[in-house]
């Protein structure tokens, strides 16, 4: 079968992408979603606790702005129940092949269409876009004798809600966005919480609130009013880029995060095993309330000595110490540099994105990979943020995109793909930019990959990326012919 356009992934990038198409009178798509619902990353992780770092005034479409938000940070189903309800109110949802996972895209110079190999049929298509997204392989370490394990045992992004844990001993390893909220949503009812935490996280205060009733209605009767709300916080948050551009504003924040610390943790030895050791802001800032006074609990211990192995009903550290625990929870994150749809989209040449980036995603504005002709990435390569909503970026990338598709077709071309001279320029300002961040003072995290680079985060504001991708820009670009 062929279709115009076809979109990898039902999140907030594909399900977005199908909206902004048919709002544009563009019907000829299809989205290929590999799970039986939509949601993407909102869908998988319904872990406890499980809500939105970012304030829900801005974790939305801006077209499809949420007046019925209960608090100032949404839960994770919440944003589900979000989604799916854009995918009704603007007529998507029979757009979306559900249960069909890609098992390959292919570039055909020949016909100068994509061959794409799902698990139901194969397609044709004449651009693609992937939306993946970058959080939703899970990463599992390899621990010795993790076989032997009789307990309970999975990933927070795949959590098993028939597992018992009211009165069970917890082992919750890993200390990043996911444990910070597991933690104390599981604590008050687990008989014991095991926290292995290789390096701690800078954590500020959430303050989060409820959102009240006079609000719910002031924003359903004037959406002036939340648009206006939404633009308020939206510069609020926008504006603490600085301090991740200029390392040196940061130690103001690190105070603020080191006072936050001593506030709620009183025990100097807690309080030493949670202090970090490298520069806030090199690693993913964290916001809660609970999560310092969760670990001061009885029943909570954080373990800092490096895992061992596992046997039949323990975690074993290496100074031999058994830590008893009948459920293991992995807050380890996911592939984020190294995502598995690269390694089944080919190019021209024939070799696969991951072949072509060996170890190292770079693609032109975040968006386009010379050597792809009609490839679209929605948050590829240095799209990521540390400090605002990556909605904003998807729908900056959006407004790209269907620039793009007007002006192929307005000049009669059929595929491009961004010049490599393009390409490596805008790789090479992104590199020097990230030279001078606080992303680059040296800490071990998941924005670097396997070369050390940081081929994660964009360095910058969002609102000059935004700017920057209003318009497609043919001169960057040349035209593929077969």
């Amino acid at each position: 079968m062929h279709t115009r356009i076809a979109i990898i992934g039902a999140g907030f990038g594909g399900l977005g992408a199908a909206i902004r198409l048919k709002q544009r009178g563009r019907d000829d798509f299809v989205v290929f979603e590999r799970a039986g619902q939509l949601g993407g990353t909102w869908r998988d992780n319904s872990y406890p606790g499980c809500a939105c770092d970012v304030p829900s005034q801005v974790y939305s479409y801006s077209f499809a702005l949420n007046p019925e938000w209960t608090s100032t940070y949404s839960p994770q189903a919440e944003i589900w129940a979000y989604l799916e309800r854009c995918a009704d109110r603007f007529g998507v949802r029979e757009k979306i092949e559900f249960g069909t996972d890609v098992l390959s895209a292919d570039w055909d110079a020949t016909e100068q269409h994509w061959r794409i190999a799902t698990t139901k049929k194969t397609w044709t298509a004449d651009v693609l876009i992937g939306a993946g997204g970058p959080l939703n392989e899970p990463v599992v370490p390899k621990l010795p004798g993790m076989e032997t394990f009789r307990g309970e045992a999975f990933h927070s992004a795949r959590w098993n809600h028939e597992a018992p844990i009211q009165g069970r001993r917890v082992a919750v390893i890993g200390t990043g966005a996911s444990a910070v909220q597991i933690v104390p949503a599981i604590q008050p009812v687990a008989e014991h919480v095991t926290l292995f935490q290789r390096t701690p996280a800078w954590v500020m205060p959430r303050r989060e609130r409820p959102l009240r009733g006079w609000e719910h209605r002031l924003y359903k009767r004037i959406p002036g009013a939340q648009r206006a709300m939404r633009s308020l916080v939206y510069w609020q948050i926008e504006a603490t880029v600085l301090v991740f551009l200029r390392p040196a504003l940061m130690r103001l924040a690190q105070r603020a995060a080191l006072a936050n610390l001593r506030k709620a943790v009183r025990d100097p030895g807690l309080r030493a095993k949670l202090t970090p050791a490298y520069r806030m802001g090199c690693k993913r800032v964290l916001k809660s309330d609970d999560y310092y006074p969760a670990l001061t609990r009885d029943n909570v211990e954080v373990v800092t000595d490096a895992i061992a192995e596992v046997r039949p009903h323990a975690v074993v550290t290496r100074d031999g110490t058994e830590h008893p625990a009948d459920v293991i929870v992995f807050g380890t994150g996911f592939r984020v540099t190294d995502l598995p749809i690269a390694e089944r989209i080919r190019g021209r040449d024939g070799r696969s994105l991951a072949e072509h980036w060996q170890g190292s995603p770079q693609a032109f504005r975040g968006t386009t990979v010379a050597g792809f002709p009609n490839l679209f990435l929605l948050l590829g390569p240095n799209t990521g943020l540390g400090h605002n909503s990556v909605v904003l970026m998807i729908e900056a990338q959006l407004s790209y995109l269907l620039d793009a598709l007007d002006t192929l077709e307005r000049k009669g071309i059929r595929a491009v793909e961004p010049k490599p001279e393009a390409q490596a320029r805008f790789v090479a300002r992104v590199d020097r930019r990230m030279a001078g961040t606080v992303w680059a003072t040296g800490c071990r995290s998941w924005y670097i990959d396997a070369t050390g680079r940081n081929s994660t985060l964009y360095p910058g504001s969002t609102w000059g990326y935004r700017r920057r991708m209003r318009r497609f820009d043919p001169r960057s670009y040349r035209e593929v012919r077969a």
